[in-house]
């Protein structure tokens, strides 16, 4: 659909329409030939899904063959030490979702399964706190999957080809600009938040444990959240993240493809090739 972001706001200013989201949803049309109504039902089905996974995840004890890991979100119920309410309480959405996933629970890859726990988290505790209505998060929601669509073609989604920054870092530049929009931003501030974003977590490295989508993969969601949070906010500020948006993505792409092997879902290097994650995989596998 776009070929850039550029592309997308060259498009965007000679359509004269104001409103980011329904841009986006009648080119949705030109494109699939399919009705408003029926993309919008597509929408508040993801959007019911993610819906879902956040109350099964804060209901449903998770099983995870990681022993170490399991039942760490609920942890977070606690009184904050240096977040905010509504802060904490998304890092435990976050983490409650990732969880979930890593127990074969049914959640929204966005862009992945590993990076799920960000979007929702991020997008209902923004909601919540802005006091927007479903069908304003539905359009958030159709912000941020294009930024994915847009990130996805130009560069890559996948941790195996990008490292973590492909993952949680784009789910983290997907909730960013989400919630600018739901905020009221600009599409410039959007493409601030989403810059932000991917230059905080850009080298971010795939190294799961026993090669499973558990440690550091659920606490690395934490971040996507603190970290799409805080872009948005400087975004909505005014900072400029100095590159443009087009070149931050490029880089990324060029440091995913620079990174070893080893780096990049293996479960060779990093965090999984420490002697307590080789005993941790030597017992799930060997025993």
């Amino acid at each position: 659909m776009f070929e850039s972001f550029i592309h997308f706001y060259d498009e965007f200013t000679k359509s004269k329409i104001d409103d980011v989201a329904e841009f986006i949803i009648l080119e949705e049309i030109h494109t699939t030939e399919k009705t408003k109504k029926e993309i919008l039902d597509r929408v508040d089905t993801i959007y019911n899904t993610m819906k879902k996974s956040l109350e099964n995840a804060l209901s449903e004890k998770t099983i995870l063959p990681i022993e170490e890991a399991i039942g760490q979100s609920d942890k977070l119920t606690s009184e904050p030490f240096f977040l905010d309410k509504n802060m904490k309480e998304a890092v435990y959405w976050t983490m409650s979702i990732a969880e979930y996933n890593s127990g074969m629970g049914v959640i929204v890859a966005c862009p992945t399964a590993g990076s799920s726990g960000v979007f929702p988290a991020v997008l209902f505790k923004a909601e919540e706190k802005l006091k927007k209505s479903k069908e304003d998060s539905l359009k958030a929601l159709i912000v941020g999957g294009i930024v994915g669509a847009i990130i996805g073609n130009k560069a890559t989604l996948s941790g195996s080809e990008g490292g973590c920054q492909a993952e949680v870092g784009v789910a983290s530049a997907m909730s960013a600009a989400a919630i600018t929009y739901l905020a009221g931003g600009s599409l410039n501030q959007i493409f601030e938040a989403i810059s932000l974003c991917l230059i905080n977590l850009m080298g971010l490295v795939c190294d799961p444990v026993a090669g499973l989508v558990i440690s550091p993969c659920i606490k690395r969601n934490t971040i996507g959240v603190m970290n799409a949070f805080l872009a948005s906010e400087l975004a909505l500020s005014g900072v400029s993240s100095i590159i443009p948006v087009d070149e931050v993505v490029a880089a990324m792409n060029n440091v995913g493809k620079k990174l070893a092997y080893e780096l990049k879902e293996t479960g060779l290097g990093g965090i999984a090739n420490t002697p307590t994650a080789r005993e941790i995989r030597k017992r799930i596998f060997e025993e």
